[in-house]
């Protein structure tokens, strides 16, 4: 309570002092923005830019997690390391930077095509925002009904009593992103399976030596740790981890 307080303070003097000694206050504590209207359709524009940029900032995460191939890349990684053993190595901040840059990697084509058919003409104001979403929702749509299951998304059409849609445009979003996550999330978790199972055989290996020998009292993970990081360094493990993710779409 106390550290919400201090942060206040200096917010609501900052505030005071801006409605108190400025000549327009809403303009001058938000500019750009003219609560009572403007007869300059340049202010106009600019404003909107701002409201559709504030917009799109606080649903990115959500795009970014559920319409992308953010989900896959970033599980895979996080059993790479818990196969390993490692703990905390790599650090989270170094698996969600590779999965961020190999996630803009991928999508380099489709974010391409969103901004040449959608985000340009809406900025050139030759279509409207709702021709713009439908456009830039085009290309999201292919990408993620490649990757997604059938079985997946006839689940999220019939629970809501939907048509059978005639085309790729005409499958609905709110049916088609999570039918993508689930099939994300069932491909990450099968190309995990597959990175544990030789990690496990080398821990069932130490550890039938470790009992052969009456070592009881020995962590088996303390021994097979330094033979799963040899293991994974002779085979070039991120690089075929990284090159299967890569193939995979």
């Amino acid at each position: 309570m106390i550290r919400k307080l201090a942060f206040l303070v200096p917010l609501l003097t900052f505030s005071f002092f801006t409605f108190a000694y400025a000549e327009d206050p809403i303009s001058s504590l938000i500019p750009g923005i003219e609560i009572g209207g403007s007869e300059d359709p340049e202010n106009v524009g600019n404003t909107l830019k701002i409201i559709l940029l504030i917009t799109i900032l606080s649903i990115a995460p959500a795009i970014l997690v559920l319409m992308t191939s953010f989900t896959r890349i970033i599980v895979v990684l996080g059993f790479v390391r818990n196969a390993l053993g490692t703990q905390q190595i790599p650090p989270n901040q170094v698996l969600i930077g590779l999965a961020l840059f190999m996630t803009f990697f991928i999508m380099g084509p489709v974010i391409s095509e969103v901004n040449d058919v959608a985000f340009k003409p809406l900025m050139e104001g030759t279509i409207s925002q709702t021709e713009a979403y439908e456009a830039a929702s085009v290309p999201l749509k292919e990408f993620m009904t490649k990757h997604t299951r059938e079985k997946d998304l006839a689940l999220f059409m019939d629970y809501a009593q939907m048509e059978r849609p005639e085309s790729i445009k005409d499958i609905p979003m709110n049916a088609l992103v999570p039918a993508f996550a689930i099939s994300e999330l069932k491909t990450a978790f099968q190309m995990g399976f597959l990175v544990f199972v030789p990690f496990l055989v080398i821990d069932m290996i130490v550890s039938s030596v470790l009992m052969s020998m009456g070592m009881m009292m020995l962590p088996p993970v303390m021994i097979s740790l330094p033979f799963k990081i040899l293991l994974f360094i002779l085979v070039d493990g991120w690089h075929l981890i990284v090159k299967s993710l890569l193939v995979s779409f």
